[in-house]
């Protein structure tokens, strides 16, 4: 069964919060969730990224989710294989370095609404 990687800050947490609608679309599916992050442990208090309903990755900076690094340790640390995984993010440059290294990923953007996640994760899911 893969494991759904979610994007934290201005995709699973914003602002205003937890974004309840896509925690609601991701408690659909059974796979296991990780979110991903880049925030040191103050950051992830500062921006609300605590707490959260499933497991929270970071490399606090060492390297960002721009580098592909950063996807070959979070696979390394839990023993997955990119085609293992799906991912989801909205910035451009971390959807780019997460598919250097094998991951099927989704250009999300909130603004576009959950319809496209949803049959990107029904698509590529096991």
């Amino acid at each position: 069964m893969k494991t759904i990687l979610v994007d934290a800050w201005n995709t699973f947490v914003t602002e205003k919060g937890t974004d309840y609608d896509l925690k609601k679309l991701l408690d659909t599916f059974p796979n296991p969730k990780i979110i991903l992050t880049n925030a040191s442990k103050q950051e992830c208090i500062t921006y609300g990224i605590v707490n959260m309903p499933y497991e929270v990755f970071s490399l606090e900076h060492n390297p960002n989710k721009t580098n592909k690094a950063y996807y070959l340790k979070m696979l390394s640390r839990f023993n997955l294989k990119p085609t293992e995984v799906v991912y989801f993010e909205h910035n451009a440059e971390a959807v780019n370095s997460a598919s250097s290294v094998g991951i099927k990923t989704f250009p999300y953007k909130m603004e576009d609404g959950l319809d496209g996640l949803g049959i990107f994760l029904k698509n590529n899911l096991d």
